[in-house]
């Protein structure tokens, strides 16, 4: 084991002191927090509206828990901007994309045994 110096000690105890006095006076950084509204409007789309502290002002909901159906208990099916047909049709395009080169290669295949 390395032995220390004595002074490297006392130097490490004030370097340790001078730190935890120094984060005791440390302040939060003023000016870059964002304004707290307590009173912020929440709407929803189903006509519901509700006030609940946020940064923003006002809010705009697609769904809350007046009309969520897990809170509701009824099945209500949303389908916004048609993403379902849209996932879909991606899923038939990258299925299809396979089938195609399989065949291709098959044809590859097929040509060189022909020529042979």
């Amino acid at each position: 084991m390395r032995h220390l110096s004595p002074n490297f000690i006392i130097e490490t105890r004030n370097l340790l002191s001078s730190a935890k006095k120094r984060s005791k006076l440390l302040i939060m950084k003023q000016d870059i927090h964002p304004q707290y509204y307590t009173d912020a409007k929440v709407h929803c789309v189903c006509g519901n509206s509700f006030t609940v502290g946020s940064t923003k002002p006002e809010i705009k909901l697609e769904i809350c828990s007046a009309c969520h159906p897990v809170y509701t208990g009824k099945k209500k099916f949303l389908d916004t901007a048609g993403r379902v047909e849209k996932f879909k049709a991606r899923q038939g395009r990258v299925i299809a994309k396979p089938r195609i080169k399989k065949e291709a290669a098959r044809m590859d295949k097929k040509m060189r045994k022909d020529k042979k």
